[in-house]
């Protein structure tokens, strides 16, 4: 059975820098990523920055972020086996 990591905005960042996003904003406790497709898609992802996620934060983060990347790529990163 897979489980959702607990994981820290910082890994979170990471993860999704990993697939093309990059920070251009940060405003309060929160940092809006964007990655511009070849298309010329602008895709916009909104992390808050705090130590450590809640679970349900996370899993709102992966449905976020599914939207825009493939699930079985995120789901190397964001689940465990």
């Amino acid at each position: 059975m897979t489980r959702l990591k607990r994981l820290t905005s910082r890994e979170v960042l990471r993860i999704l820098r990993g697939f093309g996003f990059e920070i251009v904003s940060t405003r309060g406790s929160h940092a809006r990523l964007v990655r511009v497709t070849a298309s010329g898609e602008r895709q916009v992802l909104t992390v808050p920055v705090h130590a450590e996620l809640p679970v349900g934060t996370v899993r709102a983060i992966y449905r976020q972020a599914s939207r825009f990347i493939e699930s079985a790529e995120l789901q190397r990163q964001f689940f465990s086996d």
